[in-house]
Order: structure tokens, then C-alpha cells, then sequence
């Protein structure tokens, strides 16, 4: 864009605030002496009356307000007067403070009798030009700017500092979004190269950036590009990243905002701003609009509109719904949207029409982690062994924010220690740091406290390795981490579907902890807590949603929000789900009692090693029960 259709900046408050704190300075400076740099002294009256007696005074001017005077001494007499000698040019006078006016105009009128004073008496009220713009002036000088000050704040602060900017009291209802211009910021745009492991929403996005880029190809064939594409997914998934490759290989303008953007205290506001954003579009056409997190706005409108304070945001959604597909027509502007709460959007806006594509963005799998790993990967100095397959393994259900942040915190990690590169353990020690929390090695624990930490991770790790479906066990520890005391961890397999085999594989290993409390120690403690807390929920989910239950086969119970009561069975239908959650996992601590009985020499070794190393890896269980027979599924796509 050509500097001659910039947008000029708006005038500062700041510069306003100087520009008055200058002029006041001014005033200030120059109201009080009109004699710049002249002599001056104080006298007492006697001295004024002998002053004009002898013919030493030129003029007076008197404020009868304040009862003084201020006496202009002659050029030629003002050696004489201060004593001192004088520069005729520079000018002196004396300042009286008299008692009576009328006894001082008797004494003037009679000393001009006497031709002893000829020069001129002026009456002035006050020398003060400062006091008198405040008297007169301040008390509205301070309203105006309490009055900008407040609305400044509430209209969200002004990150421009200008009255009439995009964030100023006079735009209140104009757009917030920022646009990006048409070829701007080349150097430092995100492309479609920088987004890795969403090759499906990349394709669907793409084709947009195509049409944009040729219409022709489409048009042809009598087709329509979407009016809007809604990108949904998990948070850290990459969404706003897609916008943001969108914005730079798109050659069109790309107006980019946020959902809350909309939203504003003053009613009517939201409604504005969704006019004046289409109306700048239309202007840029064919241009893009970009408005993250869109459940701000485009939240589903309620049954009784203006209970709760709902009217702002209701009207603010209407009018964004007519300005997408309403009577008028908004040719060349294409919406993206983002969100990871599609549930709670307005039917009315994700129609055909308005949002007429869902892009699912979901977390990455496999293979789109170890692509996301390779783009983080490019910035740092690696050790050329890492495994990159290794990474993509050990960071299963890792968002791509989250493996961005894996690779920084594996930088500092290895910075701390003076490292020259990072190296394979310094992921690790994030991926450990990330998911369990920060390492406390100053937890004090006894030893009879350490010993039943180790029974409970080497009872998780006994049976976990000699169950199937079990996840591969990675490592065991019982350093404390976060507000764990010890933990395992697993690489879990990425299934697309599971069975009900696995599910209880899963749950048998869960529960191998507190088993083993109880046939080793005789008595159970609370550290089962979380384990107890995952196999209820799963238990349940099992029974109640995917009909896993001989007692209750083929039925699902699940609340969609469409029923109007808590839950859509009777009170017999749920105690015997309840019983079924009993049943399946009391079989399931009993399966690992089992285990752990039968394998009982090897657990031992197993919590004796934990005891002494603290942290004992896959290699080690392996030297113990031996190798398993079972490969995993995620060894088998990388393999």
C-alpha cells in the first residue's frame, strides 16, 4: 500500500495534554511582570511618599483589590533608590503595600499639584491572567476532560492514544478489526508451509485462497464458493494458525478480529460495529473476514431475550446474521470463523448460507506429530541421533501448541545445563515436565511412605505388562510431581475405535495400584484416588453410553440436551446401572489380584528397584517379566 493512502494518525491526547500544559506555562510565565527582567524591591509607604516627593517616580499602578501599588522609577533615579547603580534600560520599581485608597489619592493628587509627580496612575483589578482563566475557565476545562477520561475507559481503552482513532470516543461503534492489506507484511507472513498435520482443513482452506486467486476456474462451471467456513476444534489445534496462513497467501485484504471485539457495554454498540466491519469489507471486496473465538458473539439466543442481560449480545448476533445472508446481497466477502465450543453456537449461524462449511481442526495423530515436530524442530540445535519418530510417540493426544511448547521448554531444559545442543533427554524431561508438573525433590517422604508408592507403581506396571490390551509401558517413578507422588507412564495406542477387550484391559491395569496396597501391605491408602476416579467414569461411560453391559446390552442413556429432565431413565433402570458399575469393576481388581499374585516374585523385584533408583524405564521391567508378545499398534505404523 502507497504511503499517500496510509491513514493518518488521529490527534493525540497526549500531545493535547502538553500542548495545554505549554499554553498555561506560558500565561503563567508572562501574566505577572510586564517588565521582564527589571529591578524590583519592596518598600513601606513612607519611602513610596518620599520617592515621589523628591521626583524619583514615573508612574503607578494600583490594585485597589489587594491594596497595592507597584511604582515605576525614572531611568536616571533608580541608582539612588537601590543603592546601587542601574542600567537605565533595564528598569526598576517598588512595590508598596498601602492602607487607605482614599488617603493615597489625596496624597497623589497633591504631590501632582506640586509638579513633583507627572506621570500616570492606572487602577487595575489583578495582574493575573493565570487566575482569571482558571476562575473562569477551569471548572469546565476539568469537566471536558473527566468526561474524555471516562469514556476512553469505557469504551475499552484507546491503544492508538487518538480522540478519533479506531478505539476513541468518537468511533465507539466503528469496527476494531485490523486489516491487513493487500501484499503488506511479506517478510513476516504465515504460509500454508508453516502449518503441518492438518492436511485435510489445509485442503478445504486452500480452496478458498484458489477461488479468491481464480474465480474464473469455478464460475465456469456454474459453481459458488462458500460463503464461510467455520474451523472447529480442540484448543491449541492450530485454527487461528490456518487464519493466519490464510491472511498470507491470500492476495486480498484479510480483516481479522475477535468475537469479543462485539461486545460492549452501551447498547447498540455490537450491532455497529458488525455494520461498519461489512461495510469496510464491501468497500475491499473481494476481501476475507476473519473472527476468532466466535462463541462471544454468536452464543445460541435464549427463549426469554433481555433476562440475565442478554439483549446487547442477542441484537449483536441479529445483526451479524443479516449482514452474512440477510435481504442484501455480500458478494466477494468470505467468512472464516473459529471455535473450540460449536455445541453452544446459534443453530440460526451455522446454517447453509451463512457458515456453509465445518472444517474440524481435531488433534494431531501419529504421523501429523511428527510433521508438527519437524516445523518447531527447525528453529533449534538438535543432536543429529534425535528421533523424531521417538517424540511423536511419546506425545500422544499433544496438541500443536502443545508441542510447541514441548520443544521450547526442551531448549531451556537444555540451556540450564550448559548444553551445546538438545538431546533426546532434554525432551523427555519436558514431555515429563508438561504432562506430570514440575519435579519436587524436596518432598520429604518416610521411608515406609516410599516403599507403598513403589508397590502401587510397580503393581500399574506388573499388570499393565501382562495384559493385551494394556498400553506399552515407557517409565515408572516415584519422584513427586505436580500433585502426583509417583507415577507411570504409558505410550497409549492411537485407536480409531475401541473395544470393549481393551476398555477392560485398561481398567484391569488402572486398578493394578490399589490391588497391589492390598495384598502386599494389608491395608489400602489414598492414593488411589485418581485411579478410582478415571475406572468410574470409564465404568460408567461404558455402561450407561455404549451399552457394554450384559444387563443393559445396546442401550445408550446419553444426554443430548434435547430432553427436559435430568435423565432419560427411571430410578430401577439406575440402580441397575449402578450394580453394573459394581459388577465390572470389582471383576477387574479381582483379574489384577490375580496377576500380581502370580507374578508376585517379579513385582517385588520390581518395587525393591523403584525403592533404590527411584525411576526405572521399559528396558528394566522387560529384563524382569521378559519381553512382550504384543506389539503396539503405534510401533506397527511407525514400523
Amino acid at each position: 500500500m502507497s504511503s499517500n493512502n496510509k491513514k493518518k494518525p488521529g490527534l493525540s491526547l497526549t500531545w493535547l495534554y502538553v500542548g495545554v500544559a505549554l499554553v498555561l506555562g506560558y500565561l503563567f510565565v508572562n501574566s505577572g511582570d510586564s517588565l521582564g527582567g527589571a529591578a524590583s524591591k519592596t518598600a513601606n509607604y513612607t519611602e513610596f511618599k518620599k520617592y515621589v516627593q523628591q521626583g524619583y517616580v514615573q508612574d503607578i499602578e494600583v490594585n485597589p483589590k489587594e491594596r497595592t501599588l507597584r511604582a515605576v522609577i525614572k531611568g536616571d533615579k533608580a541608582g539612588e533608590v537601590f543603592k546601587q547603580r542601574i542600567d537605565p534600560k533595564q528598569g526598576a520599581y517598588v512595590e508598596v503595600q498601602y492602607g487607605s485608597d482614599e488617603k493615597l489619592q489625596d496624597f497623589l493628587d497633591a504631590e501632582q499639584e506640586k509638579k513633583h509627580f507627572t506621570g500616570n496612575v492606572e487602577y487595575k483589578q489583578s495582574d493575573s491572567t493565570l487566575t482569571s482563566i482558571l476562575w473562569n475557565f477551569g471548572p469546565l476545562l476539568f469537566i471536558i476532560v473527566f468526561w474524555i477520561f471516562i469514556m476512553r475507559r469505557m469504551s475499552g481503552g484507546n491503544s492508538g492514544g487518538s480522540i478519533g482513532g479506531p478505539m476513541g470516543i468518537f468511533n465507539v461503534g466503528k469496527s476494531r478489526a485490523t486489516l491487513v492489506e493487500k501484499g503488506e507484511g511479506k517478510d513476516t507472513k504465515v504460509t500454508f508451509k508453516d502449518v503441518a498435520g492438518q492436511e485435510g482443513a489445509k485442503q478445504e482452506v486452500q480452496e478458498i485462497v484458489e477461488f479468491l486467486k481464480n474465480p474464473k476456474k469455478y464460475t465456469d462451471l456454474g459453481g459458488k464458493i462458500p460463503k464461510g467456513a467455520l474451523l472447529v476444534g480442540p484448543p491449541g489445534t492450530g485454527k487461528t494458525l490456518l487464519a493466519k496462513a490464510v491472511a498470507g497467501e491470500a492476495d486480498v485484504p484479510f480483516f481479522s478480529l475477535s468475537g469479543s471485539d462485539f461486545v460492549e457495554m452501551f447498547v447498540g454498540v455490537g450491532a455497529s460495529r458488525v455494520r461498519d466491519l461489512f461495510r469496510q469489507a464491501k468497500e475491499k471486496s473481494p476481501c476475507i473476514v476473519f473472527i476468532d473465538e466466535i462463541d462471544a458473539v454468536g452464543r445460541a439466543r435464549g427463549k426469554n431475550p433481555g433476562i440475565g442481560g442478554n439483549d446487547e449480545r442477542e441484537s449483536t448476533l441479529n445483526q451479524l446474521l443479516t449482514e452474512m445472508d440477510g435481504f442484501g446481497t455480500n458478494s466477494g466477502i468470505i467468512m472464516l470463523a473459529a471455535t473450540n465450543r460449536a455445541d453452544i453456537l446459534d443453530k440460526a449461524l451455522l446454517r447453509a448460507g451463512r457458515f456453509d462449511r465445518q472444517i474440524h481442526v481435531d488433534l494431531p495423530d501419529l504421523n501429523e506429530r511428527k510433521a508438527i515436530f519437524e516445523v518447531h524442530l527447525r528453529p533449534l540445535k538438535i543432536d543429529e541421533t534425535l528421533d523424531v519418530d521417538l517424540l511423536a510417540r511419546q506425545t500422544p493426544g499433544f496438541s500443536g501448541a502443545d508441542i510447541a511448547n514441548v520443544c521450547n521448554e526442551a531448549a531451556l531444559i537444555a540451556a540450564r545445563h550448559d548444553k551445546t545442543c538438545v538431546t533426546k533427554d532434554d525432551f523427555l524431561s519436558a514431555v515429563d515436565r508438561i504432562i506430570g508438573g514440575l519435579e519436587k525433590k524436596t518432598k520429604v517422604m518416610t521411608a515406609g511412605e516410599k516403599r507403598t508408592i513403589a508397590l502401587h507403581e510397580a503393581g500399574h506396571a506388573t499388570v499393565s505388562w501382562n495384559l493385551q490390551h494394556a498400553n506399552p509401558l515407557v517409565k515408572v517413578t516415584i519422584v513427586p510431581r505436580g500433585q502426583a507422588l509417583g507415577a507411570a507412564w504409558y505410550m497409549p495406542e492411537e485407536r480409531q475405535i475401541t473395544t470393549k477387550e481393551q476398555m477392560l484391559d485398561e481398567m484391569c491395569a488402572t486398578l493394578g495400584g490399589r490391588a497391589a496396597e492390598e495384598l502386599f501391605t494389608g491395608h489400602i491408602s489414598s492414593g488411589a484416588l485418581n485411579d478410582l476416579e478415571r475406572v468410574t467414569k470409564q465404568a460408567y461411560s461404558m455402561i450407561a453410553y455404549l451399552g457394554m453391559s450384559e444387563a443393559l446390552p445396546n442401550l445408550c442413556y446419553y444426554d443430548n440436551q434435547e430432553y427436559n429432565f435430568q435423565r432419560p431413565y427411571s430410578e430401577e433402570t439406575a440402580r441397575l446401572i449402578d450394580k453394573e458399575v459394581q459388577r465390572m469393576i470389582a471383576e477387574q481388581y479381582q483379574r489384577a489380584k490375580t496377576i500380581l499374585l502370580d507374578k508376585q516374585e517379579g513385582h517385588a523385584q520390581l518395587t525393591q528397584l523403584l525403592v533404590d533408583r527411584e525411576v526405572i524405564l521399559a528396558e528394566d521391567v522387560e529384563g524382569i517379566f521378559g519381553k512382550r508378545p504384543w506389539a503396539s499398534r503405534s510401533e506397527e505404523l511407525m514400523g
